[in-house]
C-alpha cells in the first residue's frame, strides 16, 4: 500500500517531528510501520493500517482497545508502579484513529523499546512467563464487564458458524480447489461433532463470559531483555468470549515444535514440556477464578482452537485466500495441514495433557 506516512502521522498528537517510517513485513491482517521522530534516534511510535475488510466496525474495535488499555494501565500503575504498557496516541481531532480520504483507517501506538517476541518457543521459562502474562491479562480484566465490549468479529471462535462456513465453501468451491483437499475434508467431518462441545456449553451458560484476547499467539507477548513477559499486544480481537479460547490458542502456537507454515509434517508435534510450563504459568494467574468446567476443558481447548484455526485456513484456501495474507498459492493449505497434524498429536496425548492441568491446579490452589 503506497501511502504518505508523514501526512498520516500529522493527524496524530506526537511528541517531536516525523522523521521516517520502516514497514514491518509480519502479521496476516494489518500493515504496520515503526515510526521515528527527528528528536530521537530510537523508534518512538508504531503505526498501523486497520484492515476494514476484516474488521467491519473499526470505531467499535478502537473503543474496545481504549477501554481495555486504560483499565489495564490504571491497574498496573496502582499495583506495580510500572510503565511498560501499550497505549493509543490520540488524534488531533480527539479520536484515537484517523480515517483518510480513501476510507483507510489508521492508528498510532507508543513503541515499546527493548522488547522482543517469539514465534516458536523452546524454553520452559519463556513458556511459563507467557502463561502467567496471558493469565494475568484475563485476571486483570475480570472486574471489567464483558458486556461493555463490542464483538469486533462476530462469532470469531464460534465452531458452529465456522463449520457451516467451511461446508458452504466446500459446496461453492469458488477457487476450484475442492479436489485438492479430500483428506482434509474427511478430517473435519470425523471431528465436527466433538468440536461442538464448547459452543454448546457456552450456549447453555455452563462456561462464563469473560473479556478475552482471542488471538493469544506467543508473538503477541513482548518480553524484556531478561525474558520476563512485560506486555500483551495485538488487541484487535479483544472482546467477550471464553477463557478456553485464550488458553487453547496459546498452546497451539507456543507448544508446536514446528512453524505455522511448515511443509514437512513430520516436524509437527506437541511440545509437552512447553505445554506443561505454559499451563502452570497460566493457572498460577487464574486458578482462583477458574470454574470447574473451565478446568475440565482446558486441555481439550488446545485441540479445539487448533482445529478451528486449521478450519479457518482451509476455508480461506477454498475461497481463494481473501482473508489471510499468503506468500504462495497453497500457503493456506499448508497452514491448515500443520494445524490438523497438531490436533492428531494432541489427541494421542490427551490424557497426559489433562493430568498436567490437574497437577497445576493442585499446585496453585494450595498456595
Amino acid at each position: 500500500m503506497e501511502k504518505d506516512i508523514s501526512k498520516i502521522i500529522s493527524h496524530f498528537k506526537i511528541d517531536g517531528e516525523f522523521a521516517s517510517a520502516t514497514p514491518l513485513l509480519t502479521g496476516h491482517i494489518n500493515d504496520s510501520y515503526i515510526v521515528y521522530v527527528k528528536e530521537n534516534s530510537q523508534p518512538t511510535y508504531f503505526l498501523q493500517w486497520i484492515n476494514n475488510y476484516i474488521f467491519k466496525d473499526v470505531p467499535g474495535l478502537m473503543e474496545n482497545i481504549l477501554t481495555v488499555t486504560e483499565h489495564l494501565a490504571a491497574k498496573k500503575n496502582r499495583h506495580e508502579n510500572q510503565d511498560v504498557d501499550i497505549h493509543l496516541i490520540p488524534g488531533i481531532d480527539g479520536k484515537y484513529f484517523y480515517l483518510d480520504s480513501e476510507d483507510n483507517y489508521w492508528r498510532l501506538y507508543n513503541y515499546i523499546a527493548g522488547t522482543h517476541s517469539y514465534d516458536i518457543v523452546d524454553n520452559q521459562h519463556i513458556a511459563f512467563e507467557g502463561g502467567k502474562a496471558f493469565g494475568k491479562f484475563s485476571s486483570d480484566l475480570a472486574d471489567l464487564p464483558a458486556t461493555r465490549l463490542h464483538d469486533t468479529i462476530p462469532n470469531f471462535h464460534n465452531m458452529e458458524t465456522r463449520l457451516a462456513a467451511f461446508f458452504q465453501s466446500v459446496i461453492d468451491d469458488k477457487a476450484g480447489r475442492r479436489k485438492e483437499v479430500p483428506n482434509e475434508l474427511s478430517f473435519v467431518e470425523e471431528r465436527a461433532a466433538v468440536m461442538l462441545t464448547i459452543p454448546e456449553m457456552i450456549s447453555n451458560r455452563e462456561l462464563p463470559l469473560r473479556i478475552t484476547h482471542n488471538d493469544t499467539k506467543f508473538n503477541n507477548i513482548l518480553f524484556d531483555e531478561k525474558n520476563h513477559a512485560v506486555c500483551i499486544v495485538d488487541l484487535d480481537t479483544v472482546m467477550p468470549g471464553s477463557l478456553l479460547f485464550d488458553f487453547g490458542d496459546a498452546i497451539r502456537t507456543g507448544a508446536n515444535f514446528a512453524d505455522e507454515d511448515e511443509k514437512d509434517l513430520s516436524k509437527v508435534d506437541i511440545n509437552l514440556p512447553i505445554y506443561e510450563a505454559y499451563t502452570r504459568g497460566f493457572i498460577a494467574s487464574t486458578c482462583k477464578s477458574l470454574t470447574s468446567n473451565e478446568i475440565a476443558h482446558l486441555a481439550f481447548a488446545a485441540r479445539f482452537m487448533t482445529f478451528i484455526i486449521g478450519l479457518r485456513f482451509l476455508t480461506d484456501y477454498l475461497d481463494g485466500d481473501p482473508y489471510f495474507r499468503t506468500q504462495y498459492a497453497d500457503h493456506n493449505l499448508v497452514r491448515a495441514r500443520v494445524q490438523f497434524r497438531l490436533v492428531e498429536k494432541m489427541e494421542e496425548n490427551a490424557l497426559y495433557m489433562e493430568q498436567i492441568v490437574q497437577n497445576a491446579v493442585n499446585e496453585y490452589l494450595t498456595k
